[in-house]
């Protein structure tokens, strides 16, 4: 629990409560740790302190590898404060931080997580209908990659000039290709390559 909120005697035994259920429901994929009230099992570091959430999920081979952190909210500590104090510290840990809040305190919560730039992965709702008690997911952030650059390919590398910055390199003129000769007739070539007739000598008679 928060050492700047004291919860009423009812409250804190239903924020224990849905603690332990988290806990059942959570330990098919990951190692769950619990700290309720003074039991603190199970700590993270948040810059160079230690804090200590709700639940603390940790990966089920040997290296327990860091994979979420859970806090439980109330009525009564859905405020500004306890944003302030616990929220924003524990959207700063390396794993997704996951938010639950009673189902009517959900909006309030959206709010304070904006206002107070909470890096927040999962907000989940609870409510309880008898003896059971659900879960809804009601707000998924899902954090993308910045992009990377793009290659810059080397011109020099290629036996290419660069072009300069700032001026867009302009495309060489094509030349106009030259007229083809005109084709002479067929018959004009013939006829000149024909030999021409002798002159006929003509014969006076006496």
């Amino acid at each position: 629990m928060s050492p700047i909120l004291v919860r009423p005697v009812r409250e804190q035994l239903e924020h224990d409560r849905v603690i332990r259920l988290l806990q059942a429901k959570l330990k098919r994929k990951h190692e769950v740790a619990i700290n309720i009230a003074d039991d603190q099992a199970a700590g993270v570091k948040v810059g160079a302190g230690q804090m200590f959430p709700d639940l603390v999920l940790t990966s089920q081979d040997k290296g327990h590898r860091l994979e979420g952190v859970i806090e439980v909210e109330t009525g009564e500590s859905v405020n500004h404060l306890e944003a302030m104090a616990q929220w924003a510290h524990f959207g700063r840990t390396r794993a997704p931080f996951h938010l639950y809040v009673p189902a009517t305190a959900v909006e309030i919560a959206r709010k304070l997580c904006v206002e107070n730039d909470v890096s927040v992965s999962e907000i989940w709702s609870y409510h309880s209908l008898g003896d059971q008690t659900r879960f809804t997911l009601v707000a998924k952030i899902a954090t993308k990659p910045a992009p990377r650059p793009a290659p810059v390919r080397d011109a020099a590398a290629n036996g290419k000039t660069a072009p300069p910055k700032g001026k867009p390199a302009k495309p060489k003129a094509a030349k106009p290709a030259k007229p083809a000769a005109k084709a002479k007739p067929k018959a004009a070539k013939a006829a000149k390559s024909r030999p021409k007739p002798a002159a006929k000598k003509t014969i006076k008679r006496k």
